[in-house]
């Protein structure tokens, strides 16, 4: 008999078809969980969470920015900022309360240290420092 004619013949049990099956459910699931990007419940549960908690921690960062910008003193400032070592940016600017909002008793975890790596590497426009030197000139 002929390998062609074995594998034709060839009538597997249910034990065989069970064990099959279940290797190949295993199988999936290995390849699944360790390549595919597969995750419980529980992972799932907690990324979501530090997504959220990054994404309020950048808009509040962005927000923090924009109103230390938007001060009157803002060059002055942003020159006492850059003074600062980098580890104690964040502290600056919570200190400052650009990064504490309304109804709110601590800023929001995070946002502090991103809203200082802004404002470090953020230069003033033009026209406000040109605001600001015709303010010094003028008083």
């Amino acid at each position: 008999m002929s390998m062609g004619e074995k594998w034709s013949a060839y009538r597997p049990s249910k034990a065989v078809w069970l064990w099959s099956c279940v290797g190949a459910a295993v199988l999936t699931m290995i390849v699944g969980f360790s390549w595919g990007g597969w995750v419980t419940g529980g992972t799932a549960t907690k990324q979501a969470e530090t997504a959220g908690e990054q994404a309020a921690a950048q808009l509040a960062a962005n927000i923090c920015v924009h109103r230390f910008l938007a001060a009157p003193d803002a060059s002055a400032q942003l020159a006492e900022l850059k003074k600062e070592d980098t580890w104690k940016r964040d502290t600056f600017v919570e200190k400052g309360g650009w990064v504490t909002f309304a109804k709110m008793e601590k800023p929001v975890d995070g946002a502090a240290e991103l809203c200082a790596q802004q404002l470090a590497s953020a230069e003033l426009p033009a026209a406000t420092t040109a605001d600001a030197a015709s303010e010094t000139t003028v008083n």
